[in-house]
């Protein structure tokens, strides 16, 4: 007899045990199936551990420019890649443990193993799943399976959540092998520090491995098919962060692909076409493939359900419904953005409206954040310039750099920009873009302004503490106002 539930979620990672941790909360019976790691991607190997390593370089990179605080060091610091690596795996352990606490604490039942939907419920029956062995099997020590985990065998539920992730993407003809050509995974544990690098994207993956690479001594080179890093940005922040980025040293190629990658024994030689059709070829001790991720959807059982899929993703609407009843998805696997904050939002939302929450509202993407921890930091939210004319808005546009704000100066930190997009009829904020230090941390709010549906005017009448970095946030706003101060 099948083991039944009120909801299954298939992956842990921070959509999944999010979920899991809310449906808890609401008192539904709920059980949580994982193959590898507890946390997924994103605590094990995505944004936590990633962190960790920029955190590392952020702090090499100040040593190296004490004079210009007035401080003197004896001797150099030097980079322990090994330590450097060890840190980060233990942040990533430690996050990982706390991931089966939680799953405890909501009386939330941990199953192990490869997970496949065989039947969507239907009236009174309820979805089924059929649980085999796991064919990713835990390699570090640090990262154990959690105890009294249930194992294969068939369950049921009403609801079944799919929350696989995605994947690296990769090329036809320049697949990653984890010697020479790396993904993230690699990345993440180099077993040295390679004397060059070459990054294949420039999204968020390639361009943190690149500043933190950058920042360890190694001569990097970014390649980029767009005409922009971080094409998803606002323009005119990443060429900010572009200059800032070329000024620490690394080779950047716009408007250029890898056509072809030749192997040697300890070094790779890259083909890049640039923009005027010439071929250049770059030689590296390694090289990462950031071209993006793929959703994790196959062996799932979701084609023989008739699940809709469109691109490597699954479709569903902004409660994570998906064509199938009884059938949802959330994160990364159910399409772009995919970030980790976008994830646990919708299984939040997925979860509420399966208990039948009043007023739950729809995942809306337009208001989703995003972030690239490199140096200088990068922070948007909402529509860029570019987007906001071409959906022919009439726009008012703000801009205030860090250079006149007194806590940017004072940090040393006084390269960045704060850009505001309002709607110059309505007052609407439209979109928010940050380049410089702590921007990550800033754009937050933005963000709540944004859910608030707060205006030009509440902005302008929001006492912004000084001196913070926060202050050039209200000067872009009046700034497009033509009411700036301090500029």
């Amino acid at each position: 007899m099948a083991e039944n539930y009120d909801v299954i979620i298939i992956g842990s990672g921070p959509g999944g045990y999010v979920a899991a941790v809310r449906a808890g909360q609401l008192g539904l019976k709920t059980a949580i199936v994982e193959r590898e790691h507890l946390g997924g991607i994103c605590l094990n190997w995505g944004c936590i551990p990633t962190k960790a390593l920029l955190r590392s370089a952020e702090i090499l990179d100040h040593s190296n420019h004490l004079k210009d605080y007035g401080l003197v060091l004896e001797g150099k610091v030097s980079a322990d890649v090994k330590a450097v690596v060890a840190r980060s795996r233990g942040v990533s352990a430690r996050l990982n443990q706390g991931v089966g606490f939680l799953m405890k604490k909501n009386k939330v039942d941990v199953i192990w193993g490869e997970a496949k939907i065989t039947k969507a419920s239907t009236g009174a029956q309820p979805g089924e799943i059929v649980v085999g062995k796991s064919t990713k099997p835990v390699v570090e020590p640090q990262h154990p399976l959690p105890k009294n985990v249930k194992g294969e065998g068939t369950y049921t539920a009403k609801h079944i959540i799919v929350a696989t992730g995605a994947r690296p993407r990769a090329l036809p003809g320049i697949e990653p092998d984890g010697k020479l050509i790396w993904t993230y995974f690699e990345a993440l544990k180099p077993d040295f520090l390679p004397k060059s690098l070459l990054v294949m994207g420039s999204g968020a993956i390639g361009i943190e491995f690149a500043s933190f690479y950058r920042s360890m001594g190694v001569d990097v080179t970014v390649v980029e098919v767009m005409p922009t890093i971080m094409p998803v940005e606002d323009a005119e922040v990443s060429g900010i962060a572009r200059k800032q980025l070329e000024k620490r040293g690394l080779k950047i190629f716009t408007k250029a692909k890898v056509t072809k990658v030749d192997k040697a024994a300890n070094s790779i030689t890259a083909h890049v076409e640039t923009e005027d059709g010439k071929v250049q070829q770059i030689v590296a001790d390694r090289m990462i493939s950031a071209v993006g991720v793929q959703g994790n959807i196959e062996n799932l059982g979701l084609e023989a359900l008739g699940v809709k899929t469109d691109r490597g993703c699954v479709v569903i609407d902004g409660y994570g419904k998906t064509n199938v009843p009884g059938i949802y998805a959330i994160g990364d696997v159910a399409g772009p953005p995919m970030l980790a904050h976008k994830a646990e939002h919708e299984g939040v939302v997925c979860i509420e409206k399966i208990a039948g929450l009043p007023n739950v509202h729809p995942t809306d993407k337009a208001k989703v954040p995003g972030c690239t921890y490199c140096q200088p930091q990068v922070a948007s939210v909402g529509m860029t310039e570019a987007k906001a004319k071409e959906l022919g808005r009439d726009i008012r546009v703000g801009r205030f750099s860090f250079v006149a704000n007194g806590k940017a100066i004072a940090l040393g930190e006084d390269q960045g920009l704060c850009k505001v997009i309002f709607d110059k009829k309505t007052g609407e904020l439209l979109g928010a873009h940050m380049v410089g230090a702590e921007v990550t941390e800033l754009i937050q709010g933005f963000v709540v302004a944004m859910n608030l549906e707060t205006t030009e005017e509440e902005l302008m009448h929001t006492i912004f503490p000084h001196p913070t970095v926060s202050e050039t946030m209200k000067e872009a706003v009046l700034d497009a106002y033509g009411r700036v101060l301090n500029a």
